[in-house]
């Protein structure tokens, strides 16, 4: 497999499909990543895990439906061209 700018838009993608998978309750909760735990006060610079968890929730709400179409268009891709 060569090292090509399909094979790193496809690494992309990868990896900000398994950002948007991450399931609050199910996976984020067990780790101490819940709803809850990223709450801080008004005027206090969010921490790194707070920052990392907005991260997660804005890819999950915004990248939805761009994530659908991109999806679907790798897969045609790949069924045309291999």
């Amino acid at each position: 497999m060569a090292f090509t700018l399909y094979t790193l838009i496809q690494t992309a993608i990868l990896c900000t499909n398994a950002i948007a998978v991450l399931h609050e309750e199910r996976f984020l909760s067990k780790i101490g990543w819940g709803v809850e735990q990223g709450v801080g006060g008004f005027g206090d610079d969010p921490g790194i895990k707070a920052q990392i968890l907005n991260l997660i929730r804005s890819v999950r709400t915004i990248m939805r439906v761009p994530l659908i179409m991109v999806n679907s268009a790798c897969i045609v891709l790949l069924l045309l061209f291999g």
